[in-house]
């Protein structure tokens, strides 16, 4: 056996394993819930079923719990992306020594566990302003290290950015708002939308920071944790399964709409 083909046949075997070890516990999962046995697991197969979508349907608390995750992803969004790319402009505008205490100011919240951020959050609002814990100090806790994120993206986007087209603007007579509406807003667009996107998933799948600041709100994450204690039923399942079906057709019209886009500007070069 050649090196070249054993080379080929490690790097096919480490390929299975690492997608078996992505994708199977889902597959589990996914088993599990056509399974009519009350607990979430495959064995003993108890018979075939749908019921569990039916009482997925029927839990009211569990829905209003995925309607509290939306808000607060919602508010995250409205909060963190702003809120990074400011960040973003600041470091990409600022030339001192100052930038680089300012980055990892701006880092830290990245690096702190969730708990304190959760923590610190509810003890300052609190103690200082008199808020307790509800879906406003969820929204502002996660947007204080989800922000972090969209300042990256905002950043890594901003390095490929050409100053000169600004500066050409402004000496055309356009005003710093008309420049950043019309140049740089647009040129930051791609990276807003994955700003977003990013901040909404974090903060969907957010337990450590929430469980502290969430007063009598319940979301998804806390709730499905609390089902885990006091008994976890396949419904639970099913709704991970719809979640997925729905991501990976978020992901299938996502791809579909970039390939026409990038086939209408190749059409449209060609012209």
């Amino acid at each position: 056996m050649t090196a070249a083909r054993l080379r080929r046949l490690l790097t096919g075997a480490y390929l299975v394993l690492f997608f078996c070890y992505l994708f199977l516990p889902l597959g589990i999962m996914a088993a599990a819930t056509f399974n009519s046995s009350r607990f979430p697991t495959v064995t003993p197969w108890m018979g075939f079923t749908l019921g569990w979508f039916q009482a997925l349907w029927e839990d009211q608390r569990m829905w209003a719990a995925l309607g509290t995750s939306l808000i607060v992803g919602a508010g995250v969004i409205a909060l963190a992306v702003p809120l990074g790319l400011a960040a973003a402009l600041l470091l990409d505008r600022l030339h001192s020594r100052a930038k680089t205490f300012l980055y990892a100011l701006m880092v830290s919240p990245l690096l702190t566990p969730g708990v304190i951020v959760g923590i610190s959050t509810l003890v300052f609002w609190r103690e200082w302003f008199g808020v307790s814990g509800g879906l406003f100090l969820t929204v502002v806790a996660q947007s204080s290290f989800i922000a972090a994120y969209a300042m990256l993206l905002f950043s890594a986007r901003l390095e490929r950015f050409d100053p000169v087209l600004e500066e050409a603007a402004l000496d055309l007579g356009a005003s710093h708002g008309q420049v950043f509406r019309r140049i740089t807003l647009p040129y930051l667009m791609p990276a807003i939308l994955s700003a977003a996107l990013l901040a909404f998933l974090q903060s969907f799948e957010n337990y450590n920071t929430t469980l502290f600041v969430r007063g009598l709100d319940t979301t998804l994450t806390v709730y499905i944790a609390t089902k885990v204690r006091t008994g976890l039923t396949p419904a639970v399942n099913a709704l991970s399964l719809v979640l997925i079906a729905l991501t990976i057709l978020g992901a299938v019209v996502y791809e579909a709409l970039r390939r026409r886009e990038a086939r209408r500007q190749a059409g449209s070069a060609v012209a």
